[in-house]
C-alpha cells in the first residue's frame, strides 16, 4: 500500500510536466538513505568532528518537505517508502536533548560563542546555519507526520521546539546570534514555530515564536516588526536579503493567523507591497544584487537593471508569502503574483529533467545550472510542491475558489472541477463540473491583465469579469455542467527606465533635479507570460531598438517554433529582420549556457 494518501489536486499541462520532472529527478535521486552525502552530515561520527559553518545541513529536511508533498500528491508508494527510510535514519541521529543537527558539541545554537566582529551581512564571527537547518528539519518532520500520522516524526519536531525554547530562554541565548543578516537568518525559525504550535496546540511553540520575534526586535540593526510598521523599504530592512525576508514574513503572517494580532498582518502587507511595487522582475520574481555586495540582497528603491540577479530560493519564499497572504485575506493578487512567478522565473530556473536548477537567473543574461550543494536546487523543488496545494481553495459559505489555470483536476469534498487548457500559453479555460446537485459558489479569478474577458455557461454569460477580482458564480450546480473562459491574449509592450538625477540648488534656493543619466527599456508579455529572445542575430547579447511611430501592428503572435512549447511572439519593426521572442523559461532553449534577453535598450529621442 502506498505510505501517502493521493492528494486531491493533480495539476497537468506545463506545471504539471514540470512536476513530473521533479519527482522523477531530483526527489528520487537526490537523496535515497542514510548513505546519500547531505543525510551523512547528520551521522553521529560525522559531525562530532563538525566545526564548519556552511548551510549544507539545510537540504535534508528540505528535501523531507518537498518529498512527502510530491509521494502525497502522486500516490508514488516506492519515493513515500524512501521518505519514511531517510526520516527514519534521521531519527536515529537525534541526540537525547532533541539535537538533530551537523555541528560538533562545541559550536552547537544552544552554545554561546565568540562572535567576534560581525562581517558586512551581520554575520557573526563564527558562521552557523543550526537554527536554520533545524528550521527545516521540523518543517519536513511536521509533513512527514500529517502524511503519515506517525507519531514519531510529530515527537522528533517537538523535541526540536523544546531544545530551541529552552536556549532562548533558559539557556541565554540571543537567536540574532545565530545566524547572519544581522539574525534574520535564524530568526525564520518563527514559521516553524508555528507551525509545531498549528498541529499540537501546545502554547509552548507559541511561547517560542513569541520568544524570537521580541529577540528579532530588540536586535537594532534588525528591528523585525516596527520597521514593517512603519513601511521601511524592503531594501533597508537588515540587509535587505530577499530569500531570509520573505521567509521572516511567512512565519510573521502565520504569527498573525495563530494570534490574530492585527499588526503582524499589517507588517506583513507593507513590507510584500514594498517587494511588489519595487522589487519584481517581469517574471515576478524577487530580484536585486545590483550596486552592492551580495547578489541575494534587494536593490535600493528605484533601482532598474535587466542584468539584476534573481536567486531562485527567493523565489520560492515570495511563493510562500503570497500562499500565507491568499490564505488569510482571500485576495486575488497572492494568487495571480504564485501564477507569475510559477509560470515564468520558477520554471524559467529549471531544467527539463527535474535534476538540474539555475542558482540565478537574470532578465538579461546566460542560464547556468548549479553545483551540487547550491541550496536553489531544493527551494526550487520546495516551490513546485506548493502549487498543487494553492491552485484551488475551499472557502467557508460554500465556496470554491479557482487560483490558478492549467490543465488538471481538483477534488474538493463531493465536487469535482477539471481544467480543459493550453494556459498559459492560450486564454480559453474549459471547467467541468462533477457534483451532486448543489448549490454553492464557484470563484474564477479574473486576472489583472485580462481585459475584457468572457465567462459563461451554456453559452450564456455569467457576470462581468472584472480584472483583477473573482467572479462568483452561485447556483445550483449538476454534474455536465461547465464553465467557459475566454481571457484575450494580445501581445504587450512593457516600459522601463534606469535613470539617474543629481539633486541641487537654484539661485533662488529652489531645489532643482538635473538628469544625469536615462536609459529606456521594453519588454514583451502576453497573458501570464514574460517573453524573452536568444541571442540577437545569433550573436549579440543586447540590442537598441527603433520603434515605430505606428505600434498598431508590431507584435504578432505565431505559432510555436519546432521544438518549443509556447506560442511566439514576433516583433516587426521595419528597419531590420523581425525579432522572434519567445516564453521566457524556454527563450533561448533550456540547456546550460544558453542566453535570454527580456529588456531591450530603445534609441534616445534625436537632440
Amino acid at each position: 500500500m502506498p505510505v501517502f494518501a493521493a492528494a486531491r489536486v493533480q495539476l497537468g499541462g506545463l506545471l504539471g510536466d514540470a512536476l513530473d520532472a521533479n519527482l522523477r529527478g531530483r526527489l528520487s535521486h537526490f537523496i535515497e538513505d542514510g548513505a546519500s552525502a547531505p543525510v551523512v552530515l547528520f551521522d553521529h561520527d560525522h559531525k562530532a568532528h563538525n566545526h564548519e559553518g556552511d548551510w549544507y545541513g539545510e537540504h535534508a529536511g528540505k528535501w523531507l518537505y518537498a518529498a512527502a508533498l510530491a509521494a502525497s500528491r502522486s500516490g508514488d508508494a516506492a519515493l513515500g517508502a524512501q521518505v519514511v527510510r531517510v526520516a527514519d535514519y534521521l531519527l536515529e541521529q537525534q541526540e537525547a536533548d532533541g539535537y538533530l543537527g551537523t555541528y560538533a558539541p562545541d559550536r552547537r545554537f544552544m552554545v554561546k560563542q565568540d562572535k567576534g566582529p560581525r562581517t558586512w551581512d551581520g554575520a557573526p564571527g563564527k558562521r552557523t546555519w543550526d537554527i536554520w537547518t533545524h528550521s527545516y528539519l521540523i518543517l519536513g518532520m511536521l509533513e512527514l507526520h500529517r502524511h503519515t500520522a506517525e507519531a514519531r516524526y510529530l515527537d522528533s519536531a517537538r523535541r526540536i521546539g523544546d531544545l530551541c525554547l529552552h536556549a532562548l530562554t533558559q539557556g541565554g541565548i540571543d537567536i540574532t546570534d545565530l545566524g547572519n543578516h544581522h539574525g534574520m537568518s535564524a530568526t525564520v525559525l518563527l514559521d516553524p514555530a508555528v507551525e509545531l504550535y498549528f498541529a499540537t496546540g501546545d502554547n509552548r511553540y507559541l511561547a517560542l515564536a513569541l520568544r524570537v520575534l521580541e529577540q528579532a526586535n530588540a536586535r537594532p540593526e534588525l528591528d523585525l516588526l516596527p520597521q514593517a510598521l512603519r513601511g521601511t523599504d524592503a531594501a533597508e530592512i537588515a540587509t535587505g536579503k530577499a530569500y531570509q525576508l520573505c521567509w521572516n514574513m511567512v512565519g510573521l503572517a502565520k504569527l498573525h493567523r495563530a494570534t490574530g494580532e492585527p499588526a503582524y498582518l499589517e507588517a506583513v502587507r507593507n513590507v510584500w507591497k514594498s517587494i511588489h511595487a519595487r522589487h519584481l522582475s517581469l517574471g515576478g520574481g524577487p530580484w536585486g544584487g545590483v550596486a552592492h555586495r551580495s547578489r541575494e540582497v534587494f536593490n535600493h528603491p528605484g533601482t532598474f537593471s535587466p542584468y539584476a540577479y534573481i536567486e531562485t530560493c527567493s523565489t520560492f519564499s515570495w511563493i510562500q508569502l503570497n500562499r500565507e497572504l491568499l490564505a488569510i485575506t482571500g485576495d486575488p493578487i497572492y494568487a495571480e503574483e504564485i501564477e507569475r512567478s510559477a509560470y515564468n522565473d520558477l520554471l524559467g530556473a529549471q531544467a527539463p529533467n527535474g535534476e538540474d536548477w539555475c542558482y540565478y537567473i537574470f532578465p538579461n543574461g546566460k542560464r547556468v545550472y548549479t553545483t551540487y550543494w547550491r541550496c536553489c536546487k531544493s527551494s526550487g523543488a520546495m516551490a513546485l510542491e506548493e502549487l498543487p496545494g494553492v491552485a484551488y481553495t475551499a472557502r467557508a459559505g460554500n465556496e470554491i475558489a479557482v487560483n490558478l489555470y492549467g490543465a488538471g483536476q481538483a477534488q474538493l469534498g463531493g465536487v469535482t472541477l477539471t481544467q480543459h487548457t493550453d494556459y498559459p500559453f492560450e486564454g480559453k479555460v474549459r471547467i467541468d463540473v462533477a457534483t451532486a446537485p448543489a448549490r454553492f459558489v464557484i470563484a474564477v479569478r479574473i486576472p489583472s491583465w485580462a481585459e475584457n474577458g468572457h465567462v459563461s455557461i451554456g453559452g450564456a454569460a455569467v457576470g462581468v469579469a472584472v480584472p483583477g477580482s473573482y467572479l462568483r458564480i452561485e447556483r445550483e450546480w449538476k454534474t455536465g455542467d461547465s464553465i467557459d473562459i475566454d481571457f484575450p491574449m494580445a501581445p504587450v509592450l512593457y516600459r522601463q527606465v534606469s535613470q539617474n538625477t543629481q539633486e541641487s540648488l537654484a539661485p533662488d534656493g529652489s531645489p532643482v533635479a538635473q538628469q544625469v543619466m536615462c536609459y529606456q527599456y521594453a519588454a514583451v508579455t502576453r497573458g501570464p507570460l514574460a517573453y524573452a529572445t536568444g541571442l540577437i542575430d545569433g550573436f549579440k547579447t543586447e540590442e537598441t531598438l527603433r520603434l515605430p511611430t505606428d505600434q498598431s501592428a508590431m507584435l504578432e503572435t505565431l505559432a510555436a517554433p519546432a521544438g518549443f512549447a509556447g506560442p511566439a511572439i514576433r516583433m516587426n519593426l521595419g528597419y531590420r529582420e523581425p525579432l522572434v521572442f519567445q516564453p521566457y523559461f524556454e527563450a533561448g532553449g533550456r540547456v546550460d549556457g544558453s542566453w535570454r534577453l527580456t529588456w531591450m535598450q530603445l534609441a534616445p529621442p534625436v537632440p
